[in-house]
Protein backbone atom coordinates (compact mmCIF):
# COMPACT_ATOMS: atom_id res chain seq x y z
CA UNK A 1 0.00 0.00 0.00
CA UNK A 2 1.27 3.53 -1.18
CA UNK A 3 1.64 5.85 2.30
CA UNK A 4 0.53 8.97 1.28
CA UNK A 5 1.81 12.58 3.52
CA UNK A 6 0.33 16.19 3.31
CA UNK A 7 3.00 18.49 2.43
CA UNK A 8 2.40 21.24 4.97
CA UNK A 9 4.21 23.94 2.38
CA UNK A 10 2.14 23.06 -1.12
CA UNK A 11 -0.43 22.08 0.92
CA UNK A 12 -0.64 18.46 -1.72
CA UNK A 13 -0.81 15.07 -0.71
CA UNK A 14 2.21 13.23 -2.18
CA UNK A 15 3.69 9.36 -1.98
CA UNK A 16 6.44 9.45 0.24
CA UNK A 17 9.48 8.05 -1.32
CA UNK A 18 12.73 8.30 0.78
CA UNK A 19 15.68 9.71 -0.97
CA UNK A 20 18.00 6.97 1.26
CA UNK A 21 16.10 3.97 0.42
CA UNK A 22 14.67 2.00 3.41
CA UNK A 23 15.70 4.95 6.31
CA UNK A 24 13.45 7.67 7.62
CA UNK A 25 14.25 9.86 10.13
CA UNK A 26 11.44 12.06 12.13
CA UNK A 27 12.49 14.71 14.48
CA UNK A 28 9.66 16.24 16.84
CA UNK A 29 9.34 18.93 19.18
CA UNK A 30 8.72 17.53 22.62
CA UNK A 31 7.06 18.81 25.81
CA UNK A 32 7.86 21.39 27.45
CA UNK A 33 8.18 19.84 31.43
CA UNK A 34 6.51 22.81 33.27
CA UNK A 35 3.72 20.74 34.00
CA UNK A 36 2.48 17.02 34.80
CA UNK A 37 0.97 15.57 31.45
CA UNK A 38 -2.41 16.05 29.95
CA UNK A 39 -4.92 14.46 27.21
CA UNK A 40 -3.15 17.05 24.83
CA UNK A 41 0.42 16.71 25.93
CA UNK A 42 -0.05 12.68 24.90
CA UNK A 43 -1.63 13.47 22.23
CA UNK A 44 1.17 13.79 19.93
CA UNK A 45 3.15 10.94 21.41
CA UNK A 46 0.47 8.53 20.16
CA UNK A 47 -0.08 10.10 16.88
CA UNK A 48 3.41 9.81 15.59
CA UNK A 49 3.57 6.34 17.46
CA UNK A 50 1.08 5.53 14.88
CA UNK A 51 2.77 7.12 12.24
CA UNK A 52 6.21 5.23 13.00
CA UNK A 53 4.98 1.79 13.62
CA UNK A 54 2.79 1.61 10.17
CA UNK A 55 6.78 2.58 8.62
CA UNK A 56 8.46 0.52 10.27
CA UNK A 57 5.48 -2.53 10.74
CA UNK A 58 3.70 -1.61 7.60
CA UNK A 59 6.50 -0.79 5.04
CA UNK A 60 9.95 -2.01 6.75
CA UNK A 61 11.55 1.27 6.75
CA UNK A 62 14.41 1.64 9.31
CA UNK A 63 12.95 4.85 11.58
CA UNK A 64 15.10 7.06 13.57
CA UNK A 65 12.92 9.11 15.63
CA UNK A 66 13.87 12.01 17.55
CA UNK A 67 11.78 13.64 20.85
CA UNK A 68 13.76 16.92 22.34
CA UNK A 69 12.85 18.13 25.94
CA UNK A 70 12.49 22.15 26.69
CA UNK A 71 13.75 21.19 30.49
CA UNK A 72 14.34 25.25 30.85
CA UNK A 73 11.98 28.00 29.55
CA UNK A 74 9.97 30.77 31.72
CA UNK A 75 7.58 28.52 33.14
CA UNK A 76 9.53 26.28 34.46
CA UNK A 77 11.13 29.01 36.29
CA UNK A 78 8.05 30.33 37.29
CA UNK A 79 6.95 27.07 38.77
CA UNK A 80 10.72 26.64 40.43
CA UNK A 81 9.84 29.63 42.43
CA UNK A 82 6.50 28.88 43.28
CA UNK A 83 7.36 25.81 44.67
CA UNK A 84 10.58 26.11 46.27
CA UNK A 85 11.88 23.65 44.28
CA UNK A 86 15.30 23.98 42.34
CA UNK A 87 13.82 24.36 38.12
CA UNK A 88 15.71 21.45 36.89
CA UNK A 89 14.10 19.31 39.86
CA UNK A 90 11.05 20.59 38.82
CA UNK A 91 11.82 19.59 35.24
CA UNK A 92 12.83 16.53 35.57
CA UNK A 93 9.79 15.26 38.04
CA UNK A 94 7.66 16.20 34.74
CA UNK A 95 9.46 15.07 32.48
CA UNK A 96 9.08 11.51 34.05
CA UNK A 97 5.86 11.53 35.12
CA UNK A 98 5.24 12.03 30.91
CA UNK A 99 7.79 9.62 30.36
CA UNK A 100 5.09 7.14 32.34
CA UNK A 101 2.14 8.38 30.99
CA UNK A 102 3.73 7.31 27.92
CA UNK A 103 4.93 4.19 28.62
CA UNK A 104 1.17 3.44 30.17
CA UNK A 105 -0.07 4.24 26.74
CA UNK A 106 2.60 1.99 25.14
CA UNK A 107 3.96 4.85 23.10
CA UNK A 108 7.97 3.61 22.20
CA UNK A 109 10.42 5.14 23.40
CA UNK A 110 12.41 7.20 21.19
CA UNK A 111 15.53 6.59 19.60
CA UNK A 112 16.85 9.67 21.67
CA UNK A 113 15.39 12.25 23.73
CA UNK A 114 17.68 15.36 24.15
CA UNK A 115 17.28 18.13 26.23
CA UNK A 116 17.27 21.69 25.78
CA UNK A 117 20.18 22.37 28.27
CA UNK A 118 22.50 19.73 27.01
CA UNK A 119 24.21 21.51 23.97
CA UNK A 120 24.46 24.92 25.26
CA UNK A 121 28.04 25.39 23.68
CA UNK A 122 26.65 24.14 20.51
CA UNK A 123 23.61 26.66 20.08
CA UNK A 124 25.99 29.57 21.21
CA UNK A 125 28.27 28.90 18.16
CA UNK A 126 25.33 28.55 15.80
CA UNK A 127 23.95 31.82 17.12
CA UNK A 128 27.20 33.16 16.13
CA UNK A 129 27.11 31.81 12.84
CA UNK A 130 23.16 32.88 12.66
CA UNK A 131 24.40 36.44 13.35
CA UNK A 132 27.06 36.64 10.90
CA UNK A 133 24.95 35.67 8.16
CA UNK A 134 22.54 38.38 9.11
CA UNK A 135 19.39 36.40 10.59
CA UNK A 136 19.73 37.31 13.84
CA UNK A 137 21.14 40.26 16.43
CA UNK A 138 22.19 40.39 19.98
CA UNK A 139 19.81 43.46 22.04
CA UNK A 140 21.02 47.04 21.89
CA UNK A 141 19.85 47.18 25.39
CA UNK A 142 22.48 45.25 26.99
CA UNK A 143 20.50 42.68 28.72
CA UNK A 144 22.16 39.61 26.58
CA UNK A 145 18.89 38.34 24.81
CA UNK A 146 19.43 37.41 21.15
CA UNK A 147 16.65 37.61 18.82
CA UNK A 148 15.61 35.93 15.43
CA UNK A 149 15.30 38.65 12.55
CA UNK A 150 11.83 37.30 11.14
CA UNK A 151 12.03 40.06 8.40
CA UNK A 152 15.51 38.90 7.25
CA UNK A 153 13.45 35.70 6.46
CA UNK A 154 11.46 36.20 3.07
CA UNK A 155 9.68 33.08 3.25
CA UNK A 156 8.79 33.66 7.01
CA UNK A 157 5.46 32.20 7.67
CA UNK A 158 5.39 30.00 4.50
CA UNK A 159 4.05 26.99 5.96
CA UNK A 160 1.41 28.71 8.42
CA UNK A 161 0.29 30.61 5.40
CA UNK A 162 1.03 33.46 7.23
CA UNK A 163 2.02 36.53 6.15
CA UNK A 164 4.41 38.71 8.85
CA UNK A 165 2.24 42.02 8.76
CA UNK A 166 -0.63 39.88 9.90
CA UNK A 167 1.11 37.81 12.75
CA UNK A 168 0.07 39.34 15.69
CA UNK A 169 3.05 39.82 19.13
CA UNK A 170 2.44 37.07 22.12
CA UNK A 171 0.94 39.52 24.87
CA UNK A 172 3.52 37.39 27.04
CA UNK A 173 6.92 38.13 25.67
CA UNK A 174 9.29 40.43 26.51
CA UNK A 175 9.41 43.41 24.69
CA UNK A 176 12.86 44.09 25.83
CA UNK A 177 15.37 44.85 23.02
CA UNK A 178 13.45 43.58 20.03
CA UNK A 179 13.80 45.21 16.76
CA UNK A 180 9.80 43.95 15.54
CA UNK A 181 7.56 42.58 18.21
CA UNK A 182 7.34 39.09 16.04
CA UNK A 183 11.05 38.50 16.33
CA UNK A 184 11.82 35.53 18.68
CA UNK A 185 14.57 34.62 21.14
CA UNK A 186 16.86 32.59 20.29
CA UNK A 187 18.37 33.12 23.54
CA UNK A 188 17.26 34.99 27.28
CA UNK A 189 19.90 37.33 29.35
CA UNK A 190 20.48 36.62 32.95
CA UNK A 191 17.36 38.47 34.84
CA UNK A 192 18.17 39.37 38.44
CA UNK A 193 15.49 37.23 39.82
CA UNK A 194 17.07 33.81 38.61
CA UNK A 195 18.58 31.68 39.90
CA UNK A 196 22.27 31.47 38.73
CA UNK A 197 22.04 27.41 37.62
CA UNK A 198 19.26 28.77 35.22
CA UNK A 199 22.21 30.99 33.59
CA UNK A 200 25.14 29.79 31.13
CA UNK A 201 28.08 32.21 29.82
CA UNK A 202 28.00 33.14 26.37
CA UNK A 203 29.39 36.21 24.00
CA UNK A 204 26.65 38.37 24.29
CA UNK A 205 26.17 37.97 28.24
CA UNK A 206 25.26 34.70 31.03
CA UNK A 207 21.49 34.08 30.04
CA UNK A 208 19.68 30.62 28.58
CA UNK A 209 17.98 28.87 25.35
CA UNK A 210 15.25 30.73 24.59
CA UNK A 211 11.80 29.14 24.50
CA UNK A 212 11.05 28.69 20.53
CA UNK A 213 15.26 27.85 19.93
CA UNK A 214 15.19 24.83 22.48
CA UNK A 215 12.01 23.33 21.03
CA UNK A 216 14.08 23.36 17.63
CA UNK A 217 17.44 21.78 18.95
CA UNK A 218 19.01 18.29 17.15
CA UNK A 219 21.77 18.52 15.10
CA UNK A 220 21.62 15.97 11.75
CA UNK A 221 24.61 15.11 11.08
CA UNK A 222 24.86 13.46 13.85
CA UNK A 223 22.00 11.04 13.49
CA UNK A 224 20.87 11.17 9.57
CA UNK A 225 22.63 11.31 5.95
CA UNK A 226 22.22 14.39 4.28
CA UNK A 227 19.70 12.35 2.20
CA UNK A 228 17.68 10.71 4.91
CA UNK A 229 14.08 11.93 4.84
CA UNK A 230 12.23 13.50 7.46
CA UNK A 231 8.76 14.04 8.88
CA UNK A 232 9.05 17.34 11.24
CA UNK A 233 5.92 18.42 13.55
CA UNK A 234 5.52 20.09 16.57
CA UNK A 235 3.71 18.84 19.71
CA UNK A 236 0.40 20.64 18.11
CA UNK A 237 1.14 18.93 14.33
CA UNK A 238 -0.39 16.22 13.32
CA UNK A 239 1.54 13.40 11.53
CA UNK A 240 0.78 14.31 7.92
CA UNK A 241 3.39 16.93 8.32
CA UNK A 242 5.97 18.00 5.51
CA UNK A 243 7.90 15.01 4.01
CA UNK A 244 11.06 14.09 2.11
CA UNK A 245 12.82 16.77 3.54
CA UNK A 246 16.26 16.38 2.90
CA UNK A 247 18.63 17.90 6.23
CA UNK A 248 20.05 21.21 5.08
CA UNK A 249 23.29 23.15 5.10
CA UNK A 250 23.23 25.27 8.02
CA UNK A 251 22.00 28.71 8.27
CA UNK A 252 21.05 29.31 4.46
CA UNK A 253 18.78 26.17 4.25
CA UNK A 254 17.28 26.70 7.87
CA UNK A 255 13.59 27.37 8.26
CA UNK A 256 12.70 29.31 11.14
CA UNK A 257 8.90 29.20 10.21
CA UNK A 258 6.76 29.22 13.24
CA UNK A 259 3.86 28.10 13.60
CA UNK A 260 2.15 23.95 14.15
CA UNK A 261 4.63 22.57 11.83
CA UNK A 262 7.81 23.84 10.72
CA UNK A 263 10.39 22.88 7.93
CA UNK A 264 12.80 21.02 10.29
CA UNK A 265 15.44 23.21 11.99
CA UNK A 266 18.36 20.93 12.52
CA UNK A 267 19.64 22.76 15.84
CA UNK A 268 20.55 20.33 18.49
CA UNK A 269 20.14 20.29 22.17
CA UNK A 270 21.29 17.08 24.26
CA UNK A 271 22.15 16.81 27.39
Amino acid sequence: MTLRLQDSLTGEQRDFVPVTPGKVGIYICGLTTQAPPHLGHVRFAVAFDVLRRWLTRGHGYEVTLIRNVTDIDDKILAKSAESGEPWYAVSYRNEVETAKALADLGVLPPTYEPRATGHIPEMVALMETIIEKGHAYPAADGSGDVYFDVRSWPTYGALTKQKIDDMTAAEDADPRGKRDPRDFALWKGHKVDEPATASWPTPFGPGRPGGTWSARQWPASTWATPSTSMVVASTSASPTTRTNWPNPPLPESVSPTTGSTTAGSPWAARR
